[in-house]
């Protein structure tokens, strides 16, 4: 059985939010009350004195981070501590899975810009974590990888995507993710990627499609886009300096 026990407002509605949210089953009681014998989990707050009776975890919630203990809540419950693998599907929305032993404990899709930001909050408080990466999409998956700051493995993502059935449009990049963190990868410390010209000529499509003036990019600049060195926008911008 969960308890929670804090006087610490904030982190008691996080807390309880959180758990309802995942269908977790808990109580609660007051701090300095006895726990139920069947207590095996009690969450407090960071400034609650309570007595932890034997054989009872306690997991610590801090105000600005609920979703990070109620997943040490939920881990525990499942038999103890596992690694945090995160797999990322990459793309210009990277699906991303965040998995603790093997149980996934949260998913995202975001702009690829943001992929390293999220990947690094997830993984502030965890103990040698380790990002696995698909191998497409190499372009996206290069700046990625240059952005993370943890161990990486670069996976062979075929056949990670899987079949959709009706009603789940848009899930194959996590659901992707998720088989990525999954499978073991090459370890590496950067992914250096000549572009090629489709990728470029990409690249110089969509630099047209954002231009206020119907002009793409020129070869040179499509090359600083495809390597990170710039945005599309700001390619856009020196181009209409030249």
């Amino acid at each position: 059985m969960i308890v929670v026990a804090t006087e610490d407002f904030e982190v008691y509605h996080d807390i309880v939010t959180e758990l309802r949210g995942r269908g977790v089953e808990f109580t609660t009681v007051e701090p300095g009350d006895d726990v139920p014998e069947r207590t095996t989990v009690l969450v407090t707050g960071p400034d609650d004195e309570v007595d932890v009776p034997a054989g009872v975890a306690r997991v610590v919630a801090r105000p600005d981070a609920p979703r990070q203990a109620v997943e040490e809540v939920v881990t525990l419950l499942r038999g103890g501590e596992g690694r945090t693998v995160v797999g990322i599907d990459p793309g210009e929305r990277p699906g991303i899975a965040v998995l603790v032993g093997d149980m996934v404990v949260a998913t995202f899709q975001v702009p690829a810009d943001r992929a390293a930001e999220v990947v690094g909050e997830e993984l502030a408080d965890a103990t040698d974590p380790l990002v696995r990466i698909g191998d497409g999409a190499r372009l996206v998956g290069s700046r990625i990888i240059d952005d993370i700051d943890a161990p990486v493995e670069l996976v062979d993502e075929s056949g990670t995507t899987p079949y959709l059935g009706a009603g789940t449009r848009g899930m194959g990049d996590v659901l992707a993710a998720v088989n990525i963190a999954r499978i073991e990868g090459e370890r590496i410390e950067s992914r250096d990627i000549e572009p090629t010209a489709g990728e470029l000529q990409r690249i110089k499509d969509r630099s047209r499609e954002e231009s206020e003036a119907n002009r793409a990019i020129d070869e040179t600049l499509a090359r600083k886009v495809a390597v990170g060195d710039l945005t599309i926008r700001e390619a856009l911008d020196e181009h209409g300096e030249e």
